[in-house]
């Protein structure tokens, strides 16, 4: 009996269009980076993907050499997941192409495209999905994850509008997944992560969203309370055409902030009225009435815009640890920690945000796809970012003591997508009710984990289940 050989790198060179990138080659040091900059990773290989096949030879060659396998879209992941040491990095980032269809009001977008390139695209068509808040986010990892921004109370969570993906599995195998074809795995992968395999291009449902108000208002940080229980009613009975967060936000040097209040430290609302226009004043009002306002912009922009308002506080290369939770309602003791903690927030890169998850998302049957948390109607995350290594101690220690006080008034998972690098024990949690069916899933297209670099489901061992695949 012959035994096959195990792929190379030089293999890997032969089948792959892309660059395929090692420790020697030039552009190596460049390749390896991502978003973190807490994150210092020295991968094996890193496959700069042009199409399916190069995707295909990178799983192909992680798993017959028994290699950390990471998949890289738009290399937010606060944990680092995109890369590995020592391992196969799969970059999609030159994947990016997005084609929209007009008629039936959908886009099919490559798994390496950011939700900048995504909003630029059906901008011109007057129709948009919900995605992040950040242009910079890939719209892989969001979606996979859940996918909340300024559109989710209308159209639900980004996986809710996900019409069928193509994935490569574990096996190196090319799949379709849609409601009417490999249907466990589409149902697997909203919600689930990147466990399943690398999504190479999706197919979104798009919507009526051409321009929109935004409205930024900023409030004396004395009137947390009132700000916070504003919002908390407010958002409960809004309508869904609006979008809208509290955050905590060091201001920045803004032209519509006056300058004497540069550098002090805000309770803010950050709003997006993607309704009938001559509709927004009326609803801008009622969030400016919250409490005496210090500085506001409201203004009329294309979708597309707002999603990139704050990418300039968020350049690459930041220190990242995150905390996150979910709530089904965002209760006084909830408040009172806010009011301990957000003010201490940092540097004008690091803050605190919630973002309501009620509206559209609690029509979607709690088991239509994987993503557990249908009951929840706020997600927070307590988003520590900075620029200086040397304060990682002092503002890491700020986002754990935030997020233990909120925790009593919290549900014991949290989101995915906001999750740090040591929160591997809340994976039950995170994953909520659907985690059982979702390891059974994972089985079936991955029984070694070769997609283990992620928020991690473990495969169910086959004496652990007599349900057949």
């Amino acid at each position: 009996m012959t035994t096959m050989a195990k792929p190379t790198i030089d293999g890997v060179r032969e089948r792959a269009r892309g660059q395929v990138i090692t420790p020697t080659d030039e552009g190596y040091e460049g390749a390896r980076k991502v978003y973190n900059g807490m994150i210092d990773r020295r991968p094996l290989v890193v496959i700069r993907a042009v199409d399916v096949g190069d995707v295909m030879a990178g799983v192909d060659y992680a798993r017959e050499n028994g290699l950390d396998l990471s998949v890289r879209g738009g290399s937010h992941s606060v944990p680092g997941f995109g890369t590995c040491d020592g391992g196969v990095v799969i970059d999609l980032s030159q994947m990016k192409g997005v084609r929209i269809d007009p008629n039936r009001k959908t886009a099919r977008a490559g798994g390496g495209t950011l939700w900048a390139d995504f909003n630029h695209a059906t901008y011109p068509f007057g129709l948009a999905t919900t995605g992040g808040i950040i242009g910079s986010t890939g719209i892989a990892g969001l979606t996979l994850g859940g996918g909340i921004g300024y559109l989710t109370r209308g159209f639900g969570l980004s996986l809710d509008n996900l019409l069928s993906v193509d994935v490569v599995t574990a096996d190196g195998q090319f799949r379709m997944a849609s409601a009417v074809e490999n249907e466990d795995l589409f149902w697997a992968i909203r919600g689930g992560g990147g466990n399943f395999g690398v999504v190479t291009s999706f197919e979104f449902q798009l919507h009526p969203v051409k321009d929109i108000t935004a409205g930024i208002f900023f409030y004396p940080i004395e009137k947390v309370r009132e700000v916070l229980q504003f919002y908390r009613d407010y958002v409960a009975k809004a309508p869904e055409e609006m979008g809208l967060f509290p955050a905590f936000q060091i201001a920045p040097p803004l032209p519509f902030i006056k300058a004497e209040d540069h550098g002090k430290t805000f309770i803010a609302i950050v709003s997006c009225w993607a309704g009938p226009m001559d509709q927004a004043d009326a609803e801008m009002a009622k969030i400016r009435g919250a409490a005496p306002v210090v500085a506001e912009m409201v203004a009329p922009m294309p979708y597309h815009v707002i999603n990139g308002l704050f990418d300039a506080l968020l350049p690459p290369g930041l220190q990242h640890y995150w905390k996150a939770s979910f709530a089904t309602e965002l209760t006084d003791g909830a408040i009172e920690a806010h009011a301990r903690f957000g003010p201490q927030v940092p540097v004008v890169n690091s803050t605190m945000h919630i973002y309501p998850i009620n509206g559209a998302c609690h029509r979607v049957k709690p088991d239509a796809t994987a993503w557990g948390h249908r009951d929840a109607s706020f997600a927070t995350v307590i988003a520590g970012m900075w620029p200086d290594p040397a304060d990682n101690t002092r503002n890491t220690k700020w986002v754990k003591d935030y997020y233990k006080a909120l925790e009593p008034h919290s549900q014991a998972g949290g989101y995915i997508n906001f999750m740090a690098e040591d929160d591997q024990g809340r994976v039950k949690d995170n994953f909520g009710p659907h985690y059982d069916k979702l390891a059974l899933i994972k089985r079936k297209y991955d029984p070694g984990n070769l997609f283990h670099m992620n928020q991690n489901i473990q495969p169910v061992a086959s004496s652990e289940s007599s349900t057949s695949d």
